[in-house]
Order: structure tokens, then C-alpha cells, then sequence
């Protein structure tokens, strides 16, 4: 269970510390925030992992809502219309070009 615990910390942080890094239009506060509990996040979980010899520790499974209101957070601001890609110059002549082959093909059908 103690790992477990550990390794639910270190990746939260990770995840908080990678979400806070990426620009998608969130406030500086909100991103600020995503890197400080994500800090906190990683570092106790090394602090558990490296320097914690034993005895009794108290686990806060309610700590891993803020990770998961976060991450709310993060794919509500991100612009995904954004983040799809446009055609490229060839890949719209080529779209274009079997449009007009349908074009053509449906045409020469309907005078049979």
C-alpha cells in the first residue's frame, strides 16, 4: 500500500508539473498553482520514498482531488480547435482533386 501511495504522489506531481508547463490559455495563476502543488506533490512523495525510514505515516487519499480537479481545469481551458491540424497545401489539391474525380465519375455515370 506504501508504494502505491508513493507512486500515486510522484506521478500526480509529474502530471501537475507537465500541465502547468504547457501555455493553453489558463491565468498565470492557475498554471502557478498547477506548479507549486505539483512540486509539493513530487516532493513528498521522494521525501516518502528516500528519507522516510519507517514508523507511521498518514495517507490522504482526499490529496489526489486537487490532481483530479486540475486536470478538469486543464482540458476545460485547453482550445482544442486549436490544436487540430490544417491541411496542408497538398493534402487540400489532393482532397480537391478526388472531389472532382467523384465529380467527373458521377457525371459520366448519369449519361450511360
Amino acid at each position: 500500500m506504501f508504494t502505491w501511495y508513493v507512486g500515486l504522489l510522484a506521478v500526480s506531481g509529474l502530471a501537475m508539473i507537465l500541465m502547468a508547463n504547457v501555455d493553453n490559455g489558463r491565468s498565470e495563476l492557475s498554471r502557478g498553482l498547477n506548479a507549486v502543488f505539483g512540486v509539493v506533490f513530487l516532493g513528498y512523495a521522494g521525501y516518502l520514498a528516500f528519507v522516510f525510514e519507517g514508523g507511521s505515516y498518514l495517507i490522504f487519499f482526499s490529496a489526489f482531488i486537487l490532481p483530479v480537479l486540475m486536470i478538469i481545469d486543464f482540458v476545460r481551458a485547453t482550445n482544442w480547435q486549436a490544436l487540430t491540424s490544417r491541411p496542408t497545401p497538398t493534402q487540400r489539391a489532393f482532397r480537391e482533386y478526388w472531389k472532382e474525380q467523384d465529380r467527373l465519375a458521377k457525371r459520366s455515370a448519369r449519361r450511360v
